[in-house]
C-alpha cells in the first residue's frame, strides 16, 4: 500500500447517515449475525461487524485502506440477515470510491476503461461493428448447418421492437454458439426482439470499481440506446449484475427511461405457463439432479422471492420436481457464491476461493450434480471452486436446459454438458 493521499472519508458519519431510523449501532455491535452470514468474514482479518465498530471508533484510515473492501462483493447478506436493516455494503462502496485509481484492482479498472471504450458498452471492448458481425456469422452458420432453423433471425437495431436484448460480452467474444439457444428460445415463442450495435452489452464494472461518474457514463449509454430503438422492455438475460447496475443507477442518478426493465426468468416462467416454452423433464430419464444458484443482484438485491419462486418453477419444469435439490439456505437468504462485486477481475484469487468455499460446501451437500444458475459471475466462479475443490459437479445456463428438454439443443451447443447429460441426447 502506498502513502497516497486520499481524501477524507468521515465513515462514522456515513453510517450514522445509512442508519435506519430507530436503529442504534450499540445494539448492532453486540449482534453479529452480519459476520456470521458473510462468507468474506476473516479474510484480511476483517468483518461486518468489525468494519462498523471501527467506523464508529474514527478508524478512518485504515477503513480507507484495507484490501478486504475487494474481497466483500456487496451482496448485501449482511443487510438481510441485520435485524435493523443496517446497509454495510454502502460503506464499502464509499471506501472502494476512495481509492487512488492506480491502486484499485487492475482487472476491475480494465474491464471499467474497456467498457467506456467503445459505443458497444463491452467490458471486453468489443466495438458495435465487430459484435454485429459476430451475430451475423453465427446465425449464418446456423441456418446452413440446422435445417430446422434455416429462417432463424437474430435481429439488430430494430426499431419498435418490444424487446431491447442485451447480452453478456464473454459469448460473442469467446462462447459464440453460446447465444445461439436464446435465439431459438425467442424463435420458439415469436417474441418481438432486438439487439443493439450499441449499449447492447450486459456487464457493469464501473459500479464496481467505485466510480460514480463512470458507471453513470455507462447506463447513459445503455439507456440512449434503448430510447433510440423504441423498445418497450430491456430484457436482462442470464447475467446477474447487469440488472441491478441498471436498475439501481436509474434511481441513484434520478435518471428517466420510458421503457420497463425486465429479467428473462421471469418471462421463462411466463411462457412455460402460457404453452409457448412445452418443455418437460421426460428427457430426464436417468433421474440426473439439479440445483439452482440464487444470484445475488438479482434475488436478494433486486426483485425478492418472486424471481427465486420464478426460478424454480422453471428448474422444477425442466428437470422434474424430484430431481431439484435445494440449497439451504436459499432464496434471499442464500450465501453469495463470491464471484460479484467484481471479485472475478480483482485478481485476488486465493481470498476468492477461501471466500467460495462455503458456497462449494453448500453445493457439495446437495449432493446434485449440476447446477443452473443464471448469472455468468456465478457460473464462472462456481465452476472454479469446483475444479479447486474438487467437486463433481457441473453448471449450465437456463437456455442450453431449455433447448435440451425441447430437443433443439444443437452440436455446438453443448459446451457445458457432461457424459452424463450428452447421453440423453438423442
Amino acid at each position: 500500500m502506498s502513502d497516497t493521499i486520499r481524501p477524507a472519508i468521515n465513515f462514522k458519519e456515513k453510517a450514522l447517515e445509512l442508519l435506519p431510523e430507530g436503529a442504534s449501532f450499540e445494539s448492532c455491535l453486540t449482534c453479529g449475525l452480519c459476520s456470521s452470514g458473510c462468507p468474506a468474514s476473516g479474510i484480511e482479518n476483517m468483518d461486518p461487524r468489525k468494519f462498523i465498530r471501527m467506523a464508529m471508533l474514527g478508524m478512518d484510515k485504515e477503513l480507507s485502506t484495507t484490501p478486504w473492501v475487494w474481497c466483500c462483493t456487496l451482496c448485501k447478506r449482511c443487510q438481510h440477515v441485520c435485524p435493523m436493516n443496517i446497509d454495510i455494503s454502502q460503506l464499502v462502496f464509499f471506501a472502494r470510491s476512495n481509492w487512488p485509481q492506480e491502486e484499485k484492482p487492475s482487472g476491475i479498472v480494465r474491464s471499467c476503461q474497456l467498457i467506456r471504450s467503445t459505443d458497444s458498452t463491452s467490458a471486453m471492448g468489443l466495438p458495435p461493428e465487430d459484435f454485429v458481425f459476430v451475430v451475423q456469422d453465427v446465425l449464418e452458420e446456423v441456418r446452413v448447418t440446422q435445417p430446422a432453423f434455416k429462417n432463424l433471425q437474430a435481429p439488430m437495431d430494430k426499431k419498435g421492437a418490444f424487446f431491447f436484448v442485451n447480452q453478456n460480452s464473454r459469448e460473442p467474444m469467446n462462447e459464440p454458439d453460446e447465444m445461439v439457444p436464446l435465439w431459438k428460445i425467442f424463435d420458439l415463442v415469436g417474441a418481438d426482439w432486438t439487439y443493439s450495435s450499441k449499449g447492447w452489452a450486459a456487464e457493469n464494472f464501473c459500479m464496481f470499481s467505485g466510480d460514480e461518474e463512470a458507471w453513470y457514463e455507462v447506463i447513459k449509454k445503455r439507456v440512449e440506446a434503448v430510447k433510440a430503438l423504441g423498445c418497450k422492455v430491456w430484457l436482462n438475460t442470464e447475467c446477474g449484475h447487469s440488472y441491478y447496475t441498471m436498475w439501481n443507477a436509474l434511481h441513484r442518478f434520478g435518471m428517466e427511461a420510458d421503457f420497463k426493465l425486465e429479467s428473462l426468468i421471469t418471462y421463462y416462467a411466463r411462457w412455460i405457463r402460457e404453452g409457448k416454452l412445452p418443455v418437460n423433464s421426460k428427457w430426464n430419464r436417468h433421474n440426473i439432479t439439479f440445483t439452482v444458484q440464487d444470484p445475488c443482484m438479482i434475488v436478494r438485491k433486486a426483485y425478492g422471492e418472486s424471481i427465486a419462486e420464478d426460478m424454480r418453477f422453471v428448474v422444477k419444469s425442466l428437470v422434474g420436481e424430484e430431481n431439484f435439490i435445494d440449497m439451504q439456505p436459499n432464496r434471499s437468504a442464500n450465501y453469495c457464491c463470491g464471484g460479484g462485486g467484481g471479485f472475478l477481475q480483482a485478481g485476488m484469487t486465493e481470498h476468492r476461493r477461501t471466500y467460495g468455499k462455503r458456497k462449494f460446501d453448500q453445493i457439495a451437500t446437495t449432493g446434485a450434480a449440476y447446477v443452473l444458475t443464471p448469472c455468468h459471475n456465478c457460473h464462472s466462479q462456481m465452476e472454479d471452486i469446483g475444479h479447486f475443490y474438487g467437486g463433481n459437479y457441473g453448471v449450465v445456463h437456463f437456455w442450453t436446459l431449455i433447448c435440451l428438454s425441447l430437443g433443439i439443443l444443437g452440436e455446438n451447443e453443448r459446451t457445458y454438458l457432461g457424459p452424463d447429460l450428452l447421453a440423453l441426447i438423442d
